[in-house]
């Protein structure tokens, strides 16, 4: 299937490992110029030879200033994938119920939906031009009650709401918005030794392949498997392509099956 995406120009945010270098690399698969941006690049991400710009979108100016020089070099803009997200908590926030004070949930709003609405908001003008597609990458765990951190799932749910909202109002200028939200990924978060679940691990006091192991079946997946990101990156490749003209305002599970909602 030819998804007409050669020659894009796409821009990926928090892409230097996980689902966002999978995105980087399925774009550039299918023969799109692919911008790539992320705190720091990892060995993984410059192998891939994308354009890469350095950048902190959890602060207020990081997403403009990204923005600016990404279209510096070529103004031009056809789909932005907002995939920046994750983050820890501090050892003090477990047992907490509303898992940390104000600086917490700052910190995870900062990331997880601020810098996506900064992002789009300097973007849009090029996207808009360009008649082009936003995809959003959310999570599952806004939509269904479970053990992550609760700034992170608000804020989640907060782009899920932002997401609808948007493609209603910028549909009728040619700009597709849209949002991927996936289940337990086979990424940093959840593999790596200091991603959130190692975290967790260690306050409960259990080892962090154990928990890992059975995490998709606490999480009702019914592949009782993490997923690869390479099918998450699928999923947002349909969502930007211009064949899916109808898709407008959704929100693609790829959970497993562990949203157990009609």
């Amino acid at each position: 299937m030819d998804l007409q995406l050669a020659g894009k120009r796409v821009l990926v945010t928090g892409a230097s490992k996980g689902i966002g270098l999978a995105i980087v690399r399925a774009f550039q698969a299918e023969g799109a110029a692919v911008t790539a941006t992320a705190r720091s690049t990892t060995p993984e991400l410059e192998a891939t030879g994308a354009a890469f710009v350095p950048a902190d979108l959890s602060t207020a100016d990081g997403p403009r200033l990204m923005v600016e020089a990404v279209l510096a070099a070529d103004p031009r803009l056809d789909i932005l994938v907002n995939n920046a997200g994750g983050g820890v908590l501090p050892d003090g926030a477990f047992g907490d119920p509303l898992d940390g004070g104000d600086d917490v949930w700052a910190a995870g709003f900062a990331l997880n939906f601020d810098a996506a609405v900064r992002t789009v908001r300097a973007a849009l003008p090029s996207l808009t031009e360009a008649k082009g597609a936003v995809v959003n990458i959310s999570s599952d765990s806004a939509r269904r009650p479970g053990s992550e951190p609760l700034p992170y799932t608000a804020a989640k749910a907060a782009l899920n709401t932002f997401t609808r909202q948007l493609a209603e109002r910028v549909a009728p200028s040619g700009v597709r918005v849209n949002a991927v939200s996936p289940s337990a990924t086979r990424t940093n978060l959840v593999t790596g030794k200091d991603g959130y679940v190692a975290q967790v691990a260690g306050s409960v006091g259990i080892d962090h392949d154990t928990l890992v192991a059975s995490l998709p079946k606490q999480n009702g997946m019914l592949t009782e498997t993490l997923i690869d990101p390479a099918e998450i990156a699928r999923a947002v490749l349909l969502l930007a392509s211009p064949t899916m003209p109808s898709a407008i305002g959704a929100n693609w599970l790829v959970d497993a099956g562990a949203t157990k909602a009609a």
